[in-house]
Order: C-alpha cells, then structure tokens, then sequence
C-alpha cells in the first residue's frame, strides 16, 4: 500500500485541494492525507514538496507509431499534398520504423505522463512493441481497402492480424478495431468486420477535411481524379450518413470529424459516439477547426488525441492541449482548459472503456504528479497553469508501480 498527497488534486473532473491517495494496483480511497494515514499506518508514504498536483495519467486515444520515423519527409498545409507524399514515401518510411523507433515513440509518451494511448495499426508491425510497453494500450487493428474484388483478401488479412493481438489479451493490452474512413474501405468490408468483432473497441477517421466531404457528400474535388486514377472508382462507396448507419448499435471513436455537420453532429450525439481532436494533425493538414462550441451544443463527447509523427511533430499531449487553448481562441480560456484535462483524462477512458482516468477508488493507480513553477492559490487557475507550465511528469505510476 502507498499514500501519495499533494496541495491539489485534479480527480479526472474537477479540482480538490490537500487530499491524499492510498493506492495498490487499484485505486483504494482518497480523502485527508491524516485520515488516511490513521487507516493505513503501514503504508508507504510519498509527501513530495512544493507546487506540485496529482493527476490521472493521460490518456492519448489516437496515435499511428507505424511512421513514427518521419521527420521532413513529408508534405504539410493542405490534406490531398499530404496524402500524395504519403503515398510516394510509405514504403520508406514504415520500412525505417524497426523496434527501437517504437520504443522511442512510447517512452517519450511515457515521459509526458501518458498511461494509456490508443495505438491504430494498419500493418501489425508496432504490436510487439505495445506489448512491451509499460503503458495500457488499446491496440486498434486498422481496416483499409475500397475494392469490391479484394474484399474476401483484406477481410482475411484483418482477421489474422486481430485474431494475432488477441492472444495477448490483458488489463493492459485491449484488442481493438479500426476503420480507416469512410472513402477507404468498402461497405460490404465494413459489414463483415462488424458482424464478427463483439464489443471490442471501435475507432475510425471520419470526415477530417475538406476534400473529404466535397467526395463522400458529391462525388467531387480532389479526391475524384486520386480515386479515378489509383483504382478507377468515380464515385463514393458510402455517403457520411450511411457509413454512420452501418456503426448503429455500437459506440465508436470518430477521429477529426473537422467536415461534419450539424446533422452528422446531432447523429452522433444519438448514438453515443466520441469524437478524437487532434487540433496540430488538423493544422498541418489544412482540414480546418473542430469547432468544439458546436459540440458541446449537442451534447457530443470529446477527447484528445496526437495523431501520429506523419501529421504532428510530437506525441505529446500538453503540447497538444497548449495548441488547442490557441486554436480555440473564441473559447473561454479558463474552462476550455479543465474541459481538454477532463478530455485527456476522464472521458478518454470512458470512450475507450478503460478503468482508468479517474483519480476514485476501483480505479487503476494510473497516476502522475507533476511541479508547477510556483504555487498556485485560485483552484479555477490550476487546470490552465498545468497546461501552460508541464512539459514532464516528476513522478507516474501505472497499476501503482512507479515508472519515472
């Protein structure tokens, strides 16, 4: 048993001050340091000085570590130059991603304070390296493939690469399944994964940018001569409303969602769906702002994710949070601030059905402590002051083992 204090707790909600947490694998009571003390007189005690907070660990719903070795290679500042240069330098870079790339990638997440992150592979290639990592990792086995003749293939390749993770199945590695999109992988692929996968966790990129919706709404833009010449497709597989009607009677994470109207928004909200923001991925990209007043109008959750180093420079998410106090420059900044810690925090668990995120007994001890400059006296003040000021996490704890 160990007990953890510090001036300022935020529990995966809100903000509470000079509380305590007892803690073993599970999460067993938070309240008075002395309390708790009195009831635990065996337990190690770890009274660290000075400005610091407690944390859940954070949680990254969305990152792809398979380009992980991508620095200046590829194109940035509109979706369809992205895409090309993708294309042209995949091979390269997914072949210059071997293990120690990925365990680069994980430890600097780890450094960050992130406990948990949603990892969405299209080959398979990073799974041994989310195995072995001291994070929880729900591993999102990604479907991609719009030819009605490949079908049958790209469902047997998609199998065997979920039917391979789940062997390995834990409180800390959660077989998943991922989408691509809507415009990448046939409806009838769509059908047959969804009818095979139970309640495992679902994930796809869903209405990211411009080009994106001018296709799957009209059949135009740029991506009609991308489609016509790499696979002599003229028009969209599934329209946005349709591929939203084959995910009835489950809840997914729709990652970006930038293009999504207000039509699409209210569907969501029905339907219980979280959108993933990547507010850097979205910049770089060209694909616009999420406008997350308008989702909080319908009563759509949201969460935080990177994305991965092919449309972002970092795996961070402070760094993420900081670009999205910006981006969001019309939102109050102080509450917008507590809304992207509870969206790194508490309701990315929710979304990814993890037992985490919350600093509240039952919980996992997935916990970082992290200093501030100075103290901080205004409890309203402290979610924007954590984002603004944390670049490492002093101290973390993953199922109460102590990792930093």
């Amino acid at each position: 048993m160990k007990i953890i204090s510090a001036p300022w707790i935020f529990d995966g909600e809100r903000v509470l001050a000079d509380r305590a947490v007892a803690f073993e694998k599970r999460i067993v009571a938070v309240g008075d340091p002395n309390e708790l003390k009195g009831r635990y007189p065996d337990a190690d005690l770890i009274e660290p000085e000075g400005a610091t907070v407690l944390l859940p660990g954070l949680i990254n719903t969305h990152v792809h570590l398979e380009f992980g070795a991508n620095t200046t290679h590829l194109r940035y500042g509109d979706f369809m130059a992205w895409l090309q240069s993708v294309i042209t330098r995949r091979d390269e870079l997914v072949e210059a991603c071997k293990a120690e790339c990925y365990r680069r990638q994980i430890r600097q997440m780890l450094a960050g304070g992130i406990t948990a992150f949603g990892a969405v592979s299209s080959y398979g290639n990073d799974m041994t390296a989310c195995r072995a990592a001291p994070q929880r990792v729900v591993y999102f086995n990604e479907a991609i493939g719009s030819q009605p003749a490949a079908v049958d293939a790209l469902y047997a390749d998609f199998m065997q690469r979920l039917e391979e993770s789940e062997k390995y199945a834990s409180d800390t590695f959660v077989p998943a399944v991922a989408i691509h999109s809507p415009y990448s992988v046939h409806p009838i692929l769509i059908k047959k994964i969804l009818g095979h996968i139970g309640d495992r966790p679902l994930s796809a990129h869903f209405m990211e940018s411009p080009a994106e919706k001018a296709w799957l709404e009209r059949g135009e833009g740029p991506f009609r001569p991308f489609f016509e010449n790499f696979l002599q497709q003229r028009s969209p597989l599934c329209f946005p409303e349709e591929f939203l009607q084959l995910l009835e009677g489950r809840r997914a994470l729709l990652t970006h969602a930038v293009q999504a109207d207000e039509r699409m928004l209210q569907t969501i909200a029905e339907a219980g769906h979280t959108i993933t923001h990547c507010p850097r991925s979205n910049r770089l990209l060209g694909c616009g702002r999420l406008k997350l007043e308008l989702l909080n109008e319908k009563g759509v959750a949201w969460v935080l994710g990177t994305d991965g180093l092919s449309s972002n420079t970092s795996l961070d998410l402070w760094e993420e949070m900081r670009a999205a106090l910006m981006l969001h420059f019309q939102a109050p900044l102080e509450e917008t601030a507590t809304e992207l810690l509870r969206a790194a925090t508490s309701r990315a668990a929710d979304a990814m059905n993890l037992p985490a995120g919350r600093i509240q007994a039952g919980s996992f001890a997935d916990l970082i402590l992290v200093r501030l400059p100075q103290s901080v006296e205004d409890s309203a003040a402290l979610p924007l002051q954590l984002i603004l000021h944390t670049r490492r996490v002093e101290q973390l704890f993953i199922e109460g083992i102590s990792h930093v």
